[in-house]
């Protein structure tokens, strides 16, 4: 049985008709198709979600969608975004682009194009999330992971056996050695998850890794906390 997460978009269009034509031809393609009207709601479904890509059309209630995308980039939200445009002049795609997006379609397109341009985007972005992979085995101050057999040896020489989610979490800081990693991408990589739970779930594991790992747990070298955007770690 097949149990890997569906490639998720987010799809924000305002017109009615096109909207439902567009998500139809998307789950054809077998993505998972989330919606929505309008800026406001596309920037709540941002905040409350992992999308692979997200379709933005510029024209949109509420709040219009080169200000949405603007919104999305602050946030530091590298998710890529494809601009769909009634407007042909080269001004407003060179703005779009400006602003962080992707791509740019304007209307009337064509299907097979876009279905295209999505897949090319999508696969571009996957490239760059697989960062350059440690190997089986990682050693850091008086301690030693075995990322394969899923175990670490600590400080003062105790064997551990690592949870499969404790293995990957290490892994992936570790992979971003010296980077902030976000609580987003976390639970994305690790858990899978398209709807985020809270911020506990990653800290348990944090504190884990401090008692385990740490000299002294309260004033940690390695594993940190960066409030409010993700985790690191850093030797």
């Amino acid at each position: 049985m097949n149990t890997e997460a569906k490639t998720s978009i987010l799809l924000v269009e305002d017109e009615e008709n096109l909207h439902e034509a567009l998500k139809l031809n998307l789950e054809l393609e077998g993505y998972e198709v989330t919606s929505a009207y309008d800026g406001n709601k596309a920037l709540q479904a941002v905040q409350a979600e992992y999308f692979d890509l997200i379709i933005l059309d510029i024209m949109l209630p509420e709040i219009d969608g080169i200000t949405a995308l603007e919104s999305i980039r602050v946030q530091n939200n590298n998710v890529p975004v494809l601009i769909l445009s009634a407007k042909n002049n080269s001004a407003d795609k060179i703005l779009g682009l400006k602003k962080g997006a992707d791509d740019y379609l304007t209307k009337p397109f064509n299907l097979e194009e876009l279905l295209l341009r999505i897949q090319k985007l999508i696969e571009k972005n996957k490239r760059l999330l697989d960062k350059d992979t440690v190997g089986d085995t990682y050693s850091f101050g008086r301690n030693h992971i075995d990322f394969k057999a899923q175990e670490a040896r600590t400080k003062s020489g105790e064997r551990i056996q690592l949870s499969k989610k404790e293995t990957m979490l290490l892994k992936l800081l570790i992979e971003n050695k010296n980077d902030v990693v976000p609580r987003e991408k976390i639970l994305q990589t690790v858990w899978g998850y398209n709807v985020y739970p809270t911020t506990r779930t990653i800290d348990n594991f944090i504190l884990n890794f401090r008692k385990y790992f740490e000299e002294d747990s309260r004033n940690p070298r390695y594993f940190h906390s960066v409030r409010g955007v993700g985790y690191k770690y850093s030797e």
